[in-house]
């Protein structure tokens, strides 16, 4: 059966142009279209059929793309939605917006009209509507209670102390991440003895905006990396879209972080893996590693890696609270998660790794 596809964006041309591309794919079906939110959601309100996947542009008028998720959570319809939207600076950092809001995942518009009929395009957006049409909905009220063995039972049942010495958290992540780590890190409290790293699936410029956005929202200080800066406890470090990061070794008690413009691996840049084999060559005794939602399998190689020159400790999100468990599911296929949990617990077995309440 054709999975049914809702396109909403106020630009005539650009709704053509997403119709052409969906029904380019013999998967799927343009159920309807709207110019704006509220025709998209009296469309979904009176359809007896599923709507399988929601496409929605940000800025139009009457209802907003921001507006339209507002009204899905205030009536708590689960949906499906991939926003597409362009790469300027107010469209990023509502971007980011719309996934904290429950939003699937994102595509970016080109900026060429000879790009919008690219391959390249069509095939991103192809890729991003078959996996949403492949995944469960995943409820924004659901919070599942935190029911795991904690790492001070782990430690307890190892007779042994909390340790101390150069501490890093090492987080990965892809689609469903920027939710994910909205929830996470501002639960971190700001004196924890640690720096955290991040490396999040995401091309140029949304990076930024996501670090400007858990900033505003966390205890913690959170920034875009920057080539370069030593690392600091208390801060979060988002890799930057587009680039490669890697942590080394500076002078004795410091660590810097190495920001570089260079191929991707896998497809993929910034690339979990990468940031994590750079640890195995620095000072730095205990690292904690959590990978959360996202497709495919990056962050297993690296901490594959890493487990066998440091003392590492795995975290990964359950398959319940995952958008998508393709990264999680693979460190643990791997055999390399010391805890699973929910999302709602990702935080408390984060700080319960680095001895702090």
């Amino acid at each position: 059966m054709l999975k049914n596809i809702l396109i909403i964006d106020d630009s005539a041309l650009m709704r053509r142009i997403l119709s052409d591309i969906i029904i380019s794919d013999g998967r799927f079906q343009v159920f309807d279209t709207a110019a704006n939110g509220q025709e998209g959601l009296d469309i979904m309100l009176k359809s007896s059929q599923d709507i399988d996947v929601v496409l929605l542009d940000i800025n139009m008028p009457v209802m907003n793309g921001i507006e339209f998720l507002k009204e899905l959570n205030r009536r708590n319809i689960d949906a499906n939605v991939i926003i597409v939207s362009t790469s300027a600076k107010r469209d990023a950092e509502e971007t980011i917006l719309s996934l904290e809001l429950g939003a699937f995942d994102f595509v970016t518009k080109p900026t060429k009209y000879s790009e919008v009929r690219s391959n390249a395009f069509a095939i991103w957006l192809l890729n991003s509507v078959a996996l949403a049409t492949e995944v469960k909905k995943i409820s924004r009220v659901k919070d599942i209670k935190h029911k795991q063995k904690t790492i001070k039972d782990y430690i307890r049942d190892k007779k042994t102390s909390v340790y101390s010495g150069d501490r890093v958290i090492a987080i990965a992540c892809s689609t469903g991440g920027p939710r994910a780590l909205h929830m996470i890190i501002r639960k971190i409290p700001q004196d924890i003895d640690a720096s955290i790293i991040v490396v999040q699936h995401m091309p140029r410029g949304f990076t930024k905006s996501l670090s400007e956005r858990l900033n505003e929202i966390s205890k913690v200080h959170v920034k875009e990396a920057e080539h370069g800066e030593i690392l600091e406890k208390g801060t979060v470090y988002i890799a930057k879209g587009g680039y490669q990061m890697r942590v080394m070794d500076g002078e004795i008690g410091q660590y810097h972080l190495v920001v570089t413009e260079e191929p991707p691996r896998n497809s993929l840049s910034p690339c979990a893996d990468i940031m994590y084999e750079s640890l195995i060559d620095t000072r730095i005794d205990k690292i904690t590693c959590v990978v959360l939602t996202g497709m495919g399998r990056d962050g297993t190689e690296g901490i594959s890696k890493l487990s066998k020159e440091k003392d590492v400790y795995v975290i990964a999100q359950d398959k319940e609270s995952s958008v998508v468990y393709g990264m999680p599911g693979s460190i643990k296929e791997a055999g390399l998660v010391d805890e699973e949990v929910p999302l709602s617990g990702v935080a408390d077995a984060i700080i319960n790794s680095m001895g702090v309440r």
